[in-house]
């Protein structure tokens, strides 16, 4: 005589044909082309060395001053223009703006004594320069993304140029508060991870590392990609907006040695640019020389980049037009969804000279 197991009706039945076309779905989407990204028209108008700055024309120009992207030295900036429809950059353009964009290129073994001094001093002040004169405005608007944001804070409180705007999104100012293992923090700050030794021995930071770095901050989110992508593999819109992120997050750069010992030493463990004490080359980068219109845009679904880690730039700022918002977004998809673009325009339009 037959008996029912107890577990019957627990256990969902395995549809064997759904889960056929599911694996297909995903192997079919595994093994195509990688997409194409970068897709608005773009001139270069200046070069040093790895780096190259990259002028975007407005569709049908609006504002007399254009504005200028700071990217972080961690990650390629394509996610800045990463589908069309979808592009922060592509929906400046069409709302009328002159952008232009720093890409910091890929460092090579030779490029290991550039520090984030050199990165300030030698690229990006000459880059602005040639914006101002290529553009022929009078003044501009920085734009600072991630780690790209610290870097045009520090520079807007040490430079000479006319810099009317600094807008600064999912930003770092201060390093104290830290996502991710205690134990590199404690190493870090205690000396105990030897960072001299490796980037003596090695010069840069090699593109393995720092995706290991960005997928043990981000755990157990790096790890479930391909699990949502198994789940959702029918879905064409779903899959396309997959592929141009995973591709982003499997492109990372080499990070030039020097840069990131001033980066470990003088941000994350002596938190000097909170504190009022980092110095880029002779200058004091002091947050209080900054007297540019502020917009800091924060992400309440940030897994890298704490509110608290960008809101003492509002208190440390001389500017007398401050803005702070949160946004419900995480620290990647506010620009791969184009949503940046709006925020920008939102609160630029009125500060960026309408002609």
């Amino acid at each position: 005589m037959a008996t029912e197991s107890p577990l019957k009706g627990l256990i969902p039945e395995l549809d064997v044909e759904k889960e056929m076309k599911r694996w297909s779905h995903l192997f079919k989407v595994l093994s195509e082309p990688e997409p194409k990204v970068g897709h608005t028209p773009r001139n270069e108008v200046w070069r040093k060395n790895k780096s190259t700055l990259w002028h975007y024309q407005a569709k049908q120009k609006k504002y007399g001053i254009p504005l200028f992207f700071v990217y972080s030295l961690f990650n390629k900036p394509y996610i800045l223009d990463i589908a069309p429809k979808a592009s922060v950059i592509e929906g400046l353009t069409n709302m009328g703006y002159e952008v232009y964009l720093l890409d910091w290129g890929s460092p090579g073994y030779e490029d290991k004594k550039i520090g984030l001094d050199t990165y300030i001093e030698k690229y990006l002040n000459a880059a602005v320069k040639r914006a101002i004169r290529h553009s022929g405005a009078e003044e501009i608007t920085l734009i600072g993304y991630c780690l790209g944001g610290t870097i045009a804070s520090i520079y807007t409180a040490i430079a000479e140029e006319p810099i009317k705007n600094l807008i600064v999104a999912t930003v770092p100012i201060d390093f104290k508060p830290f996502i991710g293992p205690d134990q590199w923090a404690e190493g870090m700050r205690n000396g105990d991870i030897n960072i001299d030794g490796f980037i003596d021995t090695y010069g840069i930071v090699p593109p393995q590392l720092v995706d290991g770095m960005f997928r043990a901050i981000g755990a157990p989110i790096y790890f479930t990609n391909y699990t949502m992508l198994l789940s959702r593999a029918h879905d064409q819109r779903y899959v396309d907006k997959w592929r141009r992120m995973n591709k982003w997050t499997l492109d990372q750069v080499p990070f030039a040695g020097e840069a990131y010992r001033q980066l470990a030493y003088d941000l994350f463990k002596e938190n000097k640019l909170v504190k009022g004490e980092l110095m880029v080359g002779n200058k004091k980068a002091d947050l209080k020389n900054i007297t540019a219109n502020l917009f800091v845009v924060s992400g309440s679904r940030d897994n890298l980049i704490l509110e608290e880690q960008s809101k003492p730039i509002m208190d440390l700022a001389s500017s007398e037009d401050k803005t702070f918002i949160s946004v419900e977004a995480g620290h990647v998809s506010l620009a791969l969804s184009g949503l940046f673009a709006k925020i920008v325009d939102q609160w630029a339009s009125s500060r960026s000279n309408p002609l």
